[in-house]
C-alpha cells in the first residue's frame, strides 16, 4: 500500500477544477511543442543560410574522409557521406528522384561544391558518385543523400 494517505471525508477536487488542470496541462504541452518548432525552424534556418552561402569547410571534407575509412573498416564499398533537403535543389530534388543523368546540374550551395569536389578529386581516383532521395515524409521527397562508391565498376 502506498504511503500517501487520503482523507475519505474531504471533498474531490471540483468539475470545473479538474477542467482548469486538464487545460493547463494542455497549454503548457502546447508551449512546449511551439518552442521546440521554433528550435527546429532556427536549426533549419541556420543550416540553409550556410548550405546556400558558406563554403565546404576542412571538418566537412575531415568528416566526409572520416566517413569513408569507417565503412571500409566495415567492409563496406559505399558510403552515404552527406544529406540535404531536397528543397534546396533547384527542383525540389525531382531530378534526383527519377534518375535523370542531368541531377547534377540541379545542385547549388554545399551540395554543388561537394559534387565539383568530387569531380576533381575523387573521380580521377576511381570514386563514383550517386545522389538519391533518402526520406520521404508524407510521401514526398524529402532528404538527398550523397553515397560515394569505390566498388569495382561492373562491365
Amino acid at each position: 500500500m502506498s504511503g500517501n494517505k487520503i482523507d475519505p471525508d474531504a471533498m474531490p477536487p471540483s468539475a470545473e477544477q479538474l477542467r482548469k488542470t486538464l487545460i493547463d496541462e494542455q497549454m503548457a504541452e502546447m508551449k512546449k511543442r511551439d518552442a521546440q518548432r521554433a528550435a527546429d525552424q532556427q536549426r533549419l534556418t541556420a543550416f540553409t543560410n550556410d548550405f546556400l552561402k558558406g563554403q565546404v569547410t576542412e571538418e566537412e571534407i575531415a568528416r566526409v574522409r572520416r566517413l569513408v575509412m569507417n565503412a571500409v573498416k566495415d567492409g563496406k564499398l559505399e558510403a552515404q557521406v552527406y544529406t540535404f533537403p531536397s528543397d534546396l535543389c533547384t527542383d525540389s530534388g525531382r531530378a534526383i528522384n527519377s534518375g535523370d543523368p542531368k541531377w547534377p546540374e540541379t545542385l547549388i550551395g554545399k551540395a554543388r561544391q561537394f559534387y565539383d569536389r568530387f569531380v576533381k578529386f575523387g573521380k580521377p581516383q576511381g570514386f563514383r558518385l550517386k545522389a538519391m532521395i533518402v526520406t520521404f515524409p508524407g510521401g514526398i521527397p524529402g532528404d538527398v543523400g550523397f553515397f560515394l562508391s569505390w566498388a569495382p565498376e561492373v562491365k
